[in-house]
C-alpha cells in the first residue's frame, strides 16, 4: 500500500494500532478516496484504516444512495486492502448522527489507548466551529485535516477564543497534504445517470456493482 506490492508485506493489524476513521457519503466510493486513504495511511503510519459511510449528514437534505449498497461498493473497492475496512455504525444509527456519537463507538470498541485519527478536508473547517460538542469532540480524537496539494495550508488562527488554545495547537500539528486529485462523485453521478460510464474514476470491482444493481440511473 505504501509502495509497489506493499501490501504483501503487511503485518496483521493490532488492535490498539493507530486507527483511521474516514467518513463521507462515498455516493459512490471512487479512485479519488481510494488514492487519499492510501497516502494518509502512510503518512501516519497507520494500523488500519475505517470507511464510516455516513446515513445522512446533519448538515445536507439530500439523501444518498442506500446504505448497503455504499458499504458494498466499499467492501469491493478495499478487498485487496487488509488494513482497509468499513464500518455501519452510522448508518445503524438513528439521524441525526455526529462525529462524536461515531468516535465514542469506536473508543468503546477499540479502547481507550488506541490512537484515534478523524479524517476532514479543509473545506470542513469553514464551520468546524459549529460542529456538534467540538470541543468534546477535540479531546476525544485526533482531527487529521487534509488539505490538498497545491493549496495553501490551514490556519487555524480563527480558532483562537473559540477553542482551547491547547486545541487549536492540536488541530495545527495534524495536518497532512494530500495529493491534487480532480475527482467529483456528483460528476460521476451526472454521467452514469446520462447513460455514461466513467471507468477511469472508479475500481472495476465498483463499476460491476454499479452495473449489477443498476444503480444512479445507470442501465446500459
Amino acid at each position: 500500500m505504501c509502495g509497489f506490492n506493499s501490501f504483501l508485506l503487511r503485518l496483521p493489524v493490532l488492535k490498539k494500532a493507530k486507527t483511521i476513521l474516514f467518513g463521507g457519503s462515498f455516493d459512490p466510493i471512487h479512485n479519488g478516496h481510494l488514492r487519499v486513504a492510501r497516502d494518509v495511511f502512510c503518512q501516519l503510519n497507520a494500523g488500519q484504516l475505517i470507511f464510516v459511510p455516513v446515513r445522512r449528514s446533519p448538515h445536507k437534505t439530500d439523501s444518498p444512495v442506500d446504505g448497503k449498497h455504499r458499504v458494498q461498493m466499499i467492501r469491493q473497492a478495499t478487498q485487496n486492502d487488509p488494513s482497509f475496512s468499513v464500518s455501519e455504525c452510522e448508518l445503524n444509527r438513528p439521524a441525526p448522527s455526529y462525529t462524536l456519537d461515531t468516535i465514542n463507538f469506536f473508543r468503546e470498541q477499540l479502547g481507550e489507548g488506541t490512537d484515534l485519527h478523524w479524517l476532514i478536508g479543509a473545506d470542513q473547517l469553514n464551520d468546524f466551529d459549529k460542529w456538534y460538542k467540538v470541543s468534546e469532540l477535540l479531546d476525544a480524537c485526533r482531527v487529521t485535516v487534509m488539505y490538498r496539494a497545491g493549496y495553501p495550508k490551514p490556519e487555524f488562527n480563527r480558532f483562537m477564543g473559540v477553542l482551547r488554545a491547547d486545541q487549536v495547537e492540536k488541530l495545527a500539528r495534524d495536518v497532512v497534504q494530500t495529493p491534487l486529485i480532480d475527482i467529483s462523485s456528483t460528476q460521476i453521478r451526472l454521467e452514469l445517470a446520462n447513460g455514461q460510464f466513467p471507468s477511469d474514476l472508479l475500481p472495476q470491482a465498483v463499476i460491476e456493482y454499479i452495473r449489477l444493481h443498476n444503480l444512479y440511473g445507470f442501465t446500459g
